[in-house]
């Protein structure tokens, strides 16, 4: 039964690789929020993610106090989804195959796989749900997407769900319809890029962020020429790990510019730096490509295009894109990631009755 009168007070904790994000929320309502930040050498001394739970951990106490909470007037915890099996969008509860997966990094290892094991235990020391919402290995997508054009080879998910699907309910809300009857077009601008097709509330195709699909980006590379790539594989000049950080890190504007950061790029450009405006033109004209691409993936019935992600701060980059795009369907712009909301609000649906929390059972 749904209850919208009650007040629902929910931890969010989003760790990243070198910090920890720490917010309280009362129903919708942001409370409080805390960035602690490690260094370098504090986090190598553990041999495992897991193993630096108790760290990460260590802040909360203060947090709480700082803010006049006891743990007995939470209501929920909820941490970032980690990298667990494919799985459909939604708000899981965290149960013992998901921990299992998440320690194993069975889709690889990041420091977001420990939001699920730190909501675990402090919801099971202090008797509360413990949630994980909308992870990155979301994979709604439709058969002939999956496709790649090698029998060996599948197209797989992986994308800012998150923050997107976060996003769109925003702009669905905001344009009177529900996500659930709506198709939008969401690119996640950031220092990766993804750019996805919503349909009727799924993600029924997208490029992959961590495989190096889809357009460069500030540290990605995109996709390449494929046989160039296979050159530089047996040149002999690159070990794997090499190319697998170009693809991922060391790639995009980044090799061509000396800098990931858009807003030096932009002063490069207003100092009157050719290169930089041409490198920064040709990012927004890949984007603007697979925006297209996602349009014809929606039959071109678009309710809107969604920008979002820290890059979408940018007048100028937002200007380059849009000028390409606006005749396929309005494009609304939401800067920056909002993941701590995103976190709380599917923790929120779950406790008013609104959805219901999912089961991690994979095949």
């Amino acid at each position: 039964m749904e209850n919208k009168a009650a007040v629902y007070k929910i931890l969010a904790l989003n760790p990243g690789s070198t910090s920890t994000k720490l917010a309280l929320f009362a129903n919708e309502q942001q409370l409080a929020e805390k960035t602690v930040r490690y260094d370098n050498r504090d986090l190598d001394r553990y041999a495992s993610l897991t193993e630096q739970k108790p760290l990460r951990l260590s802040c909360l106490a203060e947090f709480l106090q700082e803010n006049n909470v006891d743990m007995s007037d939470l209501s929920a915890v909820v941490g970032r989804g980690g990298l667990v099996r494919p799985l459909e969008a939604g708000t899981y509860t965290v149960n013992d195959k998901m921990l299992a997966d998440l320690d194993a990094g069975v889709s690889g290892i990041h420091a977001c796989s420990l939001g699920g094991i730190m909501a675990e235990e402090i919801g099971r020391l202090h008797g509360i749900p413990s949630y994980v919402v909308d992870p990155e290995v979301v994979d709604e997508l439709e058969p002939v997407a999956r496709v790649s054009g090698l029998p060996s080879i599948n197209r797989t998910s992986a994308f800012h769900a998150l923050n997107t699907k976060s996003v769109v309910r925003l702009c669905a809300k905001d344009f009177g319809i529900r996500y659930e009857d709506a198709r939008f077009v969401v690119a996640h601008l950031g220092g990766g890029v993804t750019v996805a097709a919503h349909r009727y509330g799924r993600v029924i195709d997208v490029n992959n962020g961590i495989t190096g699909e889809g357009p460069f980006s500030p540290e990605r590379s995109g996709s390449l020429p494929l046989t160039s790539v296979i050159e530089m594989c047996y040149s002999g000049q690159h070990s794997k790990q090499e190319m697998l950080d170009i693809a991922t890190k060391n790639g995009g504007m980044k090799t061509y510019l000396g800098t990931h950061d858009l807003v030096k790029a932009e002063k490069m450009i207003s100092q009157g730096d050719e290169k930089a405006a041409l490198i920064v033109d040709a990012m927004a004209y890949q984007i603007a490509k697979e925006i297209g691409a996602m349009t014809a993936v929606l039959e071109g019935r678009v309710d809107a295009i969604i920008l979002t992600g820290g890059l979408a701060y940018s007048t100028r980059f937002v200007g380059a894109i849009k000028q390409r795009v606006d005749q396929f369907a309005p494009v609304c712009t939401y800067p920056g990631e909002n993941e701590m909301a995103a976190l709380a609000a599917g923790a929120l649906r779950v406790l008013r009755g609104e959805e219901d929390a999912k089961t991690y059972a994979p095949d």
